[in-house]
């Protein structure tokens, strides 16, 4: 209990710490008032105290301060302070000063304050829970009221009614939360039917954000009027921003509403179309083209339909009166092309006039009218028959186009690139379009260099991305299988008129290793580098495809790495989350192309024995090959791809000689070892053989030698396996296994278990009988090391050998080499042998 005087004082500090307060000596007023709260901290004039310098404290925080000034004086330079106070990470207003910052803003009039505004509000309602519920109570008493209000203020704030309404924890209940979601998506619908376009981008970003996230809900609300008025902001002669929002609200639409969607589409389309106006013609048009890359199916089922062709048919005409709607039916042309029965029907009805277009057209119908005959010439769906009437397009005119492209290119305007590199992704999937490109560095080099200087712009890097990968892209290695296969059909074909063309020389192997090692020159890697740093999986999946391609060609892997290859490779070789089967094929590819660079490159030159990339950072992906993809299926048409198998077995068998320590040899044993003892019993001679020295390389750690010499039945059986291996057709396989048992006998445990082989011994004397050299020496050590053991298991050994003709043999062997190191060990095993009689 306080005492009469304790109390007294305490009352006396704090209004002491008021009066300090009001003076501006906070210090001084803190230390009174903490003093007073420890002597009588349930004083009501104490408590008093406490809670209006608490308040004055907030008062004077930062951030209002410089929303004070901001609103009341219109102080840019404080609404500017503001903004950036609430990007910077780790500061985060108090709830209360968030919710008075906002509150002071909203006092004003929108159009009273700047487009600061917009950011300040946004930034609030994503950092302050007091925030968002506020906007929620003001949504619960009037979403009209409350939306007029906020939506003129910006893009930022208007999208953050979006936030508030898909945020279940600031609503009393789904029910309250789902009806101010439907009203808002309609406030947002009737915003964009106002006349004018000028805020249409705002409402459209609402609408797609709430399609995107919630459709199912919203998609009974979007009635003919409301898809129309969407539609009509897919108009190609708007700014790109407003119609990427349409594209997307018309994208999520189109998914959630299913066949009525579609239905919609085509009626409100063909309802466009029926008034015969040219600019009912271009809304339609950009309508379908913005379409076809997001629900093809949809798109293609109006584009051929008698009424919309009879519509665009007359407009591709030489007919000066047409020229207003030329860009649009070109582009429409060029979406369709996404079909290939769409294709078709380009190809079959407007090739006359895209020919006529490309030399007679303005500038941007030029350049699309080569770039939709580009497709069609990579079509092989589409080439010339007698019986179809479809337009030819030989290979004198794609060399044509491909020179139109280059030269676009070299201009350096990003409109004529985009047209440029989509073209050339389409033509260079003809084996003389890719020689044309590979034997010209000038032009390799600006096709590296645009996609560099425009990685914003997905189209242009795809597009750059696709046609590298085109260029350096091999034919699919066939097995013995599915070569069988392909004879057989062949025959058959031939029998009924129908032989297919021989394979074309361009596309051998030796000529793509020529390709990837111009694309190299040109310095590939550095864009490819630059394309890993992206969050972008589609980007990752081609520059992964490009890797492995170019990491074929032998002479180019130290090139690789030394650029940069190695870390790029590693990082998209980690599965990321989600692994969808794109992601599966980026880390497969990914893994394979590290493995055919560590299969040429110094381990101790790629990773630093301090430093980064961590040698043992390779070993998991390496790994990753050596064991079938949990998705993939194999058949007798489609088999398991051994090339990784193999070539990753080879690049661990470098990584285990790694110099500075054991570290990823024990990794590799630790991780790896069933697939590689699994595949020691392969049926394909390279594969087994690979395992083997693999297998012979762990055998410098422990781990390693564990897994045969630590005396049990398992071990022993695997031991056995190793023997066996000695005797096999293959020498690269022989000398290996030999490897390997030279450095396990040194162990009782190994010794023993040879020794339980009926014809171990027999095998190890059989390596001593051999003339290559290598397993002279392997043999040697191997009985050199069963002789001179020591104790019972030494004896039964020396027994062993002396009773399978040891001492013979090792005679024999002395006699025929001249080698030091074979000489040595047969010495000594014959010298202990005789001893030990």
């Amino acid at each position: 209990m306080v005492s009469a005087t304790g109390e007294e004082r305490a009352v006396h500090l704090a209004r002491e710490a008021v009066e300090l307060v009001d003076a501006g000596h906070r210090e001084a007023a803190s230390r009174n008032l903490r003093e007073a709260l420890s002597i009588a901290p349930e004083n009501p004039n104490v408590k008093a105290a406490f809670l209006k310098i608490q308040q004055e404290e907030q008062n004077d925080h930062q951030l209002l301060d410089l929303c004070r000034r901001y609103t009341a004086h219109q102080d840019e330079s404080a609404g500017k302070e503001a903004a950036a106070y609430l990007r910077t990470d780790g500061l985060k207003p108090p709830e209360t000063i968030a919710l008075e910052s906002l509150k002071l803003l909203l006092g004003q009039r929108a159009h009273a304050l700047s487009e600061l505004q917009d950011e300040i509000i946004s930034g609030l309602v994503r950092q302050n829970t007091s925030v968002r519920q506020h906007f929620s109570n003001q949504l619960q008493v009037s979403v009209t009221t409350f939306f007029d209000e906020i939506y003129d203020r910006g893009d930022g704030a208007a999208v953050c009614l979006d936030t508030v309404v898909l945020d279940p924890s600031v609503w009393p209940s789904e029910d309250t939360r789902a009806h101010c979601e439907s009203e808002l998506f309609q406030l947002f619908l009737a915003k964009l039917m106002e006349s004018g376009h000028d805020l249409d981008g705002r409402s459209l970003k609402g609408i797609a954000r709430l399609l995107a996230v919630d459709g199912e809900s919203l998609k009974h609300l979007v009635d003919d009027e409301g898809f129309e008025v969407i539609l009509t902001s897919l108009d190609n002669r708007l700014p790109l921003e407003l119609r990427s929002q349409a594209t997307l609200a018309t994208a999520k639409y189109l998914e959630v509403a299913g066949d009525n969607g579609e239905k919609q589409f085509s009626k409100l389309i063909a309802a466009m179309v029926s008034k015969g106006r040219l600019d009912d013609y271009i809304v339609a048009f950009s309508a379908v083209s913005a379409v076809f890359p997001v629900a093809p199916t949809a798109a293609a089922n109006v584009f051929l339909s008698e009424a919309f062709m009879n519509a665009v048919t007359p407009l591709a005409t030489r007919d000066a009166k047409r020229k207003r709607v030329e860009v649009s039916v070109l582009e429409l042309l060029n979406a369709a092309c996404i079909s290939r029965p769409c294709r078709e029907a380009v190809s079959k009805k407007f090739s006359e006039w895209l020919s006529h277009t490309l030399t007679n057209g303005s500038d941007e119908g030029s350049e699309l009218a080569a770039v939709i005959l580009a497709k069609i010439g990579a079509s092989e769906a589409i080439q010339p028959s007698a019986e179809n009437g479809k337009a030819q397009v030989e290979d004198s005119d794609v060399s044509d186009l491909v020179q139109r492209f280059k030269g676009l290119m070299s201009e350096n305007k990003t409109a004529n690139i985009s047209h440029a590199i989509e073209g050339l992704a389409y033509s260079s999937v003809k084996p003389s379009v890719k020689e044309q490109l590979a034997q010209d560095p000038s032009f390799l080099r600006d096709l590296i260099s645009a996609p560099k200087k425009h990685t914003t712009d997905s189209s242009i890097l795809y597009g750059g991305l696709m046609v590298i990968l085109n260029i350096t892209k091999f034919l699919p290695n066939l097995s013995e299988e599915q070569k069988k296969m392909s004879q057989l059909k062949d025959y058959a074909d031939a029998s009924t008129g129908k032989a297919r063309a021989a394979p074309d020389s361009r596309e051998n192997e030796d000529a793509v290793l020529a390709r990837c090692g111009a694309v190299i020159d040109a310095g590939a890697m550095t864009l490819l580098v630059e394309c890993g740093r992206l969050a972008m999986p589609s980007i990752h999946g081609l520059t992964a495809q490009i890797l492995l391609s170019l990491a074929r060609r032998q002479k180019s892997r130290g090139i690789m790495a030394q650029q940069g290859a190695v870390k790029l490779l590693l990082g998209m070789s980690i599965p990321k989350q989600g692994n969808s089967i794109v992601v599966t094929e980026t880390t497969h590819n990914a893994s394979h192309a590290l493995a055919r660079i560590l299969v040429s490159v110094d381990p101790s030159h790629v990773f630093p024995s301090s430093g980064f990339p961590q040698v043992t950072s390779a070993v998991r992906p390496l790994l990753s090959l050596l064991t079938s993809p949990e998705t993939a299926s194999f058949s007798s048409d489609q088999p398991r791809d051994l090339l990784a198998v193999f070539e990753s077995l080879l690049a661990l068998t470098n990584l285990a000689s790694y110099p500075h320590d054991a570290t990823p040899a024990e990794l590799t044993v630790r991780e790896g070892w069933t697939a590689i003892e699994d595949l020691l019993l392969s049926s394909n001679p390279r594969v087994q053989r690979a395992a083997c020295e693999l297998v012979c390389n762990l055998m410098t750690c422990e781990s390693g030698v564990v897994k045969f010499a630590d005396g049990s039945k398992r071990a022993g059986q695997r031991l056995h396996i190793l023997l066996a291996l000695t005797d096999v057709d293959d020498l690269a396989t022989r000398r290996a296994a030999g490897g390997a048992m030279a450095m396990l006998t040194e162990y009782d445990a190994s010794i023993a278990a040879v020794l339980e082989r009926p014809r171990g011994v027999a095998l190890l004397l059989g390596l001593c009988q051999e003339s290559d050299d290598a397993l002279l020496h392997r043999g040697a050590v191997c009985l050199r090391n069963l002789s001179c053991a020591s104790g019972d298991i030494g004896s039964r050994a020396k027994e062993a050998v002396r009773a399978a003709g040891g001492m013979e043999i090792l005679t024999a062997c002395i006699k025929k080499t001249s080698n030091p190191a074979v000489l040595q060990s047969a010495v000594e095993a014959l010298k202990s042998l005789v001893e030990h009689q």
